[in-house]
């Protein structure tokens, strides 16, 4: 999927007493990547069996790497494909977030994913010629959502909601936890988080953010700690999905307007929000648009609170934070 662990959970327990709730704690697999997810029930009930169940109905709705996913389905321009609502609400959340980012974000980026090696299909070896011509159905414009049908433009226009699926699938479980009376939880899925109310020991619930250091294996250094509720976060970067050919490397993050993957300084972006889906889209297009577009973008959405990193001119590592990011994420000191 499009990325890995990009947080890990902080969550210390101290011994529980006989007036606190026991923390449970589930883990499993989804979307090509794992799953955290740790809340507090007084009935102490085991809800991971329904929270598979809904994950798995979730892929089969927006992964591409469900062959027979409504997604998938339509890429492949199967005829009469009913869409659900989990693929309603990434359309939907899709447009908006393409239509404010002024198109660096874009889910029709989706051959362009695939000729680079960083979808289901094999890397294609790429010269400006054929980046030119996959950029001739890449553009959000050519798709429209009518009822429960999408129309295309142009056959050729695929999507890809891998940039942001993520983030809403974990507003998805927030949703079911809701509606089960749970008040305090956290889900993770594949690094995108969402947290409510407080953990056993009535802390609000902690997450690392990790330094942006290439790595595609293991975690990195935490570099700043962020303490959430009822906020969800999620960060895109670079130092996870890529390639390198000829010794040049290439990111997973594609730019629209080129057809290449990005190139800015920009080394990771973490966008809180109140829904996740949000943030993780947010993310993204906040990584392809580069810091000083990125810094204009947040200003004009203040619903956004943005930890960036990227690096100066002398190749260091520096960090821009929107206003209310001090009351969030405190940094970790060497």
């Amino acid at each position: 999927m499009k990325k890995q662990l990009y947080f890990y959970l902080i969550i210390l327990f101290s011994a529980a007493s006989w007036a606190q709730i026991e923390s449970t704690i589930i883990e499993g697999f989804a979307q090509g990547t794992t799953y955290n997810i740790t809340y507090l029930d007084a009935q102490n009930r085991n809800l991971q069996p329904e929270i598979d169940r809904i994950l798995a109905d979730f892929d089969q709705s927006v992964s591409t790497y469900q062959t027979e996913s409504i997604i998938s389905r339509i890429n492949r321009n199967e005829k009469n494909v009913v869409v659900d609502r989990y693929f309603k609400a990434c359309f939907k959340k899709a447009k908006e977030v393409w239509e404010n980012t002024n198109g660096a974000f874009d889910p029709t980026v989706y051959p362009l994913v695939n000729a680079w090696g960083f979808g289901p299909g094999k890397k294609q070896h790429l010269d400006k010629k054929e980046v030119d011509s996959i950029l001739q159905f890449v553009n959000f414009d050519l798709i429209q959502l009518k009822g429960n049908t999408v129309v295309k433009k142009d056959p050729r226009v695929c999507l890809d909601f891998n940039a942001f699926a993520q983030g809403y699938s974990v507003d998805v479980v927030a949703e079911f936890l809701n509606s089960k009376g749970i008040k305090s939880y956290i889900v993770e899925i594949g690094g995108e988080v969402y947290a409510k109310g407080k953990n056993s020991d009535s802390n609000f619930w902690t997450i690392g953010i990790e330094k942006p250091i290439d790595n595609k294996v293991t975690k990195n250094p935490i570099k700043s700690i962020a303490r959430i509720d009822k906020l969800a976060v999620a960060t895109s970067g670079n130092n996870r999905r890529y390639v390198i050919e000829d010794g040049v490397k290439y990111a997973h993050h594609l730019d629209p307007k080129t057809g290449y993957p990005t190139k800015n300084n920009l080394l990771s972006a973490s966008i809180f929000a109140r829904q996740c889906i949000s943030a993780d889209a947010n993310a993204t297009g906040v990584l392809v648009m580069g810091l000083e577009k990125a810094k204009a973008f947040l200003k004009q959405h203040p619903e956004l609170e943005a930890y960036l990193v990227y690096s100066d001119e002398n190749g260091i590592d520096q960090v821009y934070k929107t206003p209310g990011i001090d009351k969030l994420v405190s940094e970790i000191k060497e």
